[in-house]
């Protein structure tokens, strides 16, 4: 007999709806329960992206998950950590910082071949500095990206299409409350859906990644200069 919901909720996935009765399959991990639709746990559900690209599809994966897959992507898995590396896509590195939270904070993004940028806002919260730092990323650099991100609010958005959901209900959370920081999350979701060849990559923060620690202090010192000025 297949697993059907007995309450209405999120699919863990795709962030549609799962209506009672409809058929369900636990796509968590073997501490994290997370319900998702049965194609979606199978890597059937699309990203929106558009349909120039090909037909997309998401690795089911749990927390530890670093990335989305698209079509043209390379993808390996190995203990249950998905990644993936477009096949020569320029990795960006992007972070946030803010001393208070809110309060002074910094945006920062780099590459590897020295491309930079940073910048800052005298009142804002860390999590606007890190979607300000991928949409500035975005916005500035041409061809297939690579998101390097430690924010997971950033790439869970889209490895689990939280943005799908907050679409379909108007910019609403599946708590009914508007959709923190949309006048940034929107033009990068626009963007992203756009172009269609941008994927995200999580990475920890200060665990010796050294484009990690870069941007990092990049962000730092702006947020630093916001509080000077």
């Amino acid at each position: 007999m297949p697993l059907r919901a007995k309450f209405a909720t999120t699919c863990g996935a795709c962030a549609r709806p799962i209506e009672p009765g409809t058929e369900i399959t636990d796509a968590g991990d073997k501490t994290t329960r997370r319900w998702a639709h049965v194609g979606c746990a199978q890597g059937s559900f699309d990203l929106g992206i558009p349909d120039s690209v090909g037909p997309d599809r998401a690795v089911p994966a749990g927390p530890t998950a670093t990335s989305v897959v698209a079509s043209g992507v390379a993808s390996s898995v190995a203990s249950g950590v998905a990644s993936s590396v477009r096949t020569g896509a320029l990795e960006v590195w992007t972070d946030g910082a803010c001393s208070g939270n809110p309060g002074p904070g910094g945006w920062a993004w780099a590459t590897k071949d020295g491309r930079q940028g940073s910048g800052g806002a005298p009142h804002t919260t860390n999590q606007r500095m890190e979607i300000q730092a991928a949409l500035r990323a975005v916005t500035t650099l041409d061809g297939p990206l690579v998101v390097v991100s430690d924010s997971t609010y950033v790439v869970n958005c889209f490895r689990d299409g939280w943005w799908r959901g907050w679409m379909a209900r108007g910019w609403v959370t599946s708590a009914k409350k508007p959709v923190v920081s949309r006048d940034l999350w929107e033009p990068l979701i626009t963007t992203v859906r756009e172009r269609g060849d941008i994927t995200f990559r999580w990475v920890k923060g200060h665990s010796g990644d050294p484009m990690n620690d870069l941007v990092d202090r990049l962000a730092v010192e702006a947020g630093k200069a916001e509080q000077r000025a």
